[in-house]
């Protein structure tokens, strides 16, 4: 399986990549991603909410009304849930939403999510470049020049580049990230995938595969 290297203004450069089958050309599991994609989710949540019960209730717990002879329900404490003001029943309190999730469901997810973008044509290897500068006008152009569906894009570089990553994080479509950073959530939820010339073989090593 090959693909072209793109230059930066969008021609061909004559050179291809080779990607491994067992990697980019799998058949997807969309069990593996959905549950991938929900651990991702839930690890984002803050899990802070919190209600305060009747007994956290700055309340007085001098009995509301004598025991018997109102006419009434009897009532022990205005901390009691059916008044204003009072403590909610069984309400939310802090938890923590993650999940265990094993190695090899996780890296079957994300060897799924790649095969997806193969399958779509949605992924475009650019040949290896830096920016002299931070300038979001000249990274939108090198993104204008590749011609792909720009409404969500998912830029994978081989190491951290403070210029690229300066230069684009004006934009609210376009996402760059670290090879190591890259997860089955990003790349599900872009529409065109970029690798910079080198992805593909960190991926198919032994980093990310782990």
């Amino acid at each position: 399986m090959e693909l072209s290297v793109y230059k930066i203004d969008g021609t061909e450069s004559g050179k291809k990549v080779t990607l491994d089958p067992g990697i980019f050309g799998i058949e997807p599991n969309d069990h593996a991603i959905y549950l991938d994609v929900k651990q991702y989710l839930a690890n984002q949540r803050q899990g802070t909410h919190k209600t305060k019960e009747k007994w956290e209730v700055n309340y007085s717990t001098k009995k509301v009304v004598k025991q018997k002879g109102s006419g009434g329900a009897r009532h022990g404490s205005r901390k009691a849930n059916i008044y204003v003001g009072g403590g909610r029943v069984f309400g939310p309190r802090p938890r923590d939403y993650g999940f265990k999730l094993n190695r090899k469901l996780k890296q079957l997810a994300r060897f799924s999510a790649l095969s997806y973008k193969v399958k779509e044509d949605s992924l475009r290897v650019v040949e290896n470049f830096n920016l002299e500068a931070p300038k979001t006008k000249d990274f939108m152009n090198i993104i204008a020049n590749l011609k792909i569906n720009d409404r969500r894009v998912l830029f994978v570089l081989p190491q951290y580049m403070s210029n690229i990553y300066l230069s684009s994080r004006n934009l609210s479509n376009v996402k760059v990230i670290n090879v190591n950073e890259i997860s089955t959530y990003d790349v599900m939820n872009s529409t065109s995938l970029i690798f910079m010339e080198g992805v593909q073989d960190i991926i198919q090593g032994s980093d990310v595969n782990n």
